[in-house]
């Protein structure tokens, strides 16, 4: 039997190279991602060595994009979506626009035609999806109003890539100079595409709404962990794929959809835990197969015209998305976030210069100018952002505008007056149970929680919320921790509970910690960050179980 066959040996090499070299430049204090572009380059067709099947990466990285729409759409909802659209619409055409125009400029100063200007200033003025929301998931910002307005921005970039996919071969001839513009043949495949585009959203709103939360409820009640991660799966992957093949529409469209649909079932998040193993991994072959285009080479053939490239990718679309934002009446920050996330192009460029070429309206300089423009400035946005945080830590006594009022915290949050009080982190199935039990025993309370559903219940309920992840720099600061009564930490996640617990003993060393975990493993864990009592669920219900039958049996371990 042959073991070495394309596909597994893409998958393989691709992760164990990327995970080498991820752990080496993180140990620089390099984001982890410019090692996985590192691998791709390293596998790829432009330097020595094992070189794997590009096609075959490509393919896999698709489904990276599949899984990681649909998480986004489990955290939003028709309400935000288009509680954005003054902003996210005439801010992306305007932002397109820009950079289509700066991209041409550039055309026509290296000799081009105008059409070819053109083409290459669309491929320019498209971010990536993997890496913006990559970007704004590592600082959780997608349920903040910024995240809102980032994932506006590129759900209306998607369906005008969709358009332009379609309207391009009617209009290769005009734009090569070659025929008139013939009005017919132009109209009717963008009606088509609309139509199908508006047919998809209306179906899902219709049918989906229904069938997707009812599917996966049933699912959950036959008591099958397999088959529910099966059940999330099929839905993402399935919906994704009969959106592409029945509606014209992109694959990350037709899973985001899918997501926000399933957002409005109460097990959203479970649904979403259930998919981020696979979805990083995935996540992680699109930037091997991002790597794998980058040819070396360029730098020295092309510096000017590369320089030039990386200007309107890096600074040109960065002041447009800035100025856009600020002309609109958002503040800086919002401002500043939107812009460092656009400042990199993706997926979708690489379509449309493949489309391009295919049509005579894209040379071939011209395409490996934007490959090597793609992959730079995803090495380089990790970095544009660290600087971005940097200025906002700096900036943050800045006043808002009235448009921010939903952002998430500052890094100095406002510390709460309680004193005495119950740090509860986490307000899902044990945390809510803890709550009322608070609640009924007038303790003084508040949570820490990142779940916008949960929060907003906590609010209406008229007890303290602190919206964010509590491991995140300040958040127990805000919660007080220092006079607080003690630390209950609810959340399931041993990894992050640990976080948590050293950050809070670090704080106070005789606070008392309590926590939860699912193995003794996890127990030992936690304890060593500091809990002083870790709370077992099976083994609590295993103890229960013994003594509600009757039986005299050993203690259990705990």
């Amino acid at each position: 039997m042959n073991h070495n066959t394309p596909l597994i040996s893409t998958i393989v090499v691709g992760l164990v190279l990327a995970f080498f070299l991820g752990a080496l430049v993180q140990r620089a204090r390099i984001s982890p991602l410019v090692g996985y572009l590192l691998a791709g380059v390293v596998m790829g067709p432009f330097t020595p060595g094992f070189v794997v099947d590009q096609t075959i990466a490509n393919e896999l990285a698709e489904i990276g994009i599949i899984l990681l729409m649909f998480g986004v759409g489990l955290h939003f909802s028709l309400k935000d979506l288009w509680s954005v659209r003054g902003i996210a619409l005439p801010g992306a055409v305007a932002q397109i626009s820009a950079a289509t125009l700066m991209g041409w400029a550039l055309g026509w100063m290296l000799g081009w035609s105008n059409g070819k200007g053109i083409m290459f200033g669309i491929a320019l003025s498209t971010a990536s999806t993997v890496v913006l929301l990559r970007a704004m998931q590592e600082r959780r910002l997608i349920d903040t109003e910024r995240g809102r307005i980032a994932v506006g921005w590129l759900i209306v970039e998607d369906i005008f890539c969709v358009l332009t996919l379609v309207m391009l071969p009617p209009l290769a001839g005009l734009m090569n100079g070659e025929t008139s513009l013939d009005m017919s043949a132009l109209t009717w495949p963008l009606l088509m595409t609309l139509g199908k585009v508006a047919t998809f959203m209306l179906l899902m709103l219709v049918v989906g709404r229904r069938v997707i939360p009812w599917l996966l409820h049933y699912v959950a009640h036959t008591g099958s962990r397999e088959l529910f991660r099966l059940a999330v799966f099929s839905i993402s992957l399935g919906v994704a794929f009969g959106a592409a093949l029945l509606f014209d529409v992109s694959f990350a469209l037709g899973a985001f959809f899918a997501g926000m649909i399933l957002s409005e079932s109460e097990l959203s998040q479970r649904a979403a835990s259930e998919t981020l193993p696979l979805r990083d991994a995935f996540a992680v072959l699109f930037f091997v197969s991002v790597g794998m285009l980058f040819d070396p080479s360029i730098i020295v053939k092309e510096p000017l015209p590369l320089l030039a490239t990386l200007f309107i990718i890096l600074f040109g679309k960065s002041i447009a998305a800035y100025g856009i934002v600020r002309l609109f009446g958002y503040s800086k920050p919002t401002a500043l976030t939107i812009s460092a996330s656009l400042a990199q192009i993706g997926e979708f460029s690489f379509i449309l210069i493949a489309l391009g070429v295919s049509l005579s309206l894209m040379t071939e300089r011209g395409r490996d100018l934007v490959l090597a423009g793609s992959i730079i400035t995803i090495m380089l946005n990790p970095l544009w952002f660290a600087v971005l945080d940097r200025v906002l830590k700096e900036k943050e006594g800045v006043s808002e505008t009235p448009n921010d009022e939903k952002l998430a915290p500052r890094i100095e949050l406002p510390v709460s007056r309680l004193t005495g009080h119950v740090i509860l982190v986490g307000y899902g199935r044990v945390g809510s149970v803890v709550g009322k039990a608070l609640r009924a025993g007038n303790a003084p309370f508040l949570v820490i929680e990142d779940n916008p559903g949960a929060i907003e219940r906590l609010r209406q309920e008229g007890i303290e919320v602190i919206s964010g992840n509590a491991a995140a720099p300040g958040m127990l600061q805000a919660a007080n921790l220092e006079v607080a009564r003690g630390l209950l930490v609810a959340i399931p996640d041993a990894f992050e509970s640990g976080q948590i617990i050293a950050k809070a003993r670090a704080i106070s060393a005789s606070i008392p910690i309590i926590a939860r975990a699912h193995s003794e493993q996890e127990i030992a864990h936690l304890e060593h960050h500091g809990a002083n009592l870790v709370i077992m669920g099976e083994l609590e219900i295993a103890k229960v179980m013994i003594a509600e039958i009757g039986i005299q049996a050993q203690p259990l371990a705990s």
